[in-house]
């Protein structure tokens, strides 16, 4: 687990900002390998779209790997337009 007194302060934006991306991203990660894991034990996208608060429909848009791939290869990451 994170130690809370590693977590940056919010008077200090670009360390907080930072962490928030890092933190973003980590739970992005275990919750496609999450998914992946449940899918290939035999849940259904309303058990996943429970599980994570959210509907069926919600989760499986969401996080269904790409059509033309094996249900356990992990879909690729949205790439983040340049602003």
């Amino acid at each position: 687990m994170i130690d809370p007194a590693e977590i940056p302060q919010p008077d200090d934006p670009e360390a907080a900002f930072a962490a928030v991306t890092a933190l973003r991203r980590l739970a992005n990660q275990l919750e496609r390998a999450a998914v992946t894991h449940a899918l290939s034990d035999g849940w259904t996208w309303a058990q996943i779209g429970q599980a994570l608060g959210i509907s069926a429909q919600a989760a499986h848009k969401k996080l269904a790997p790409p059509k033309g791939t094996k249900p356990d290869t992990p879909a690729p990451r949205a790439r983040r337009a340049n602003t």
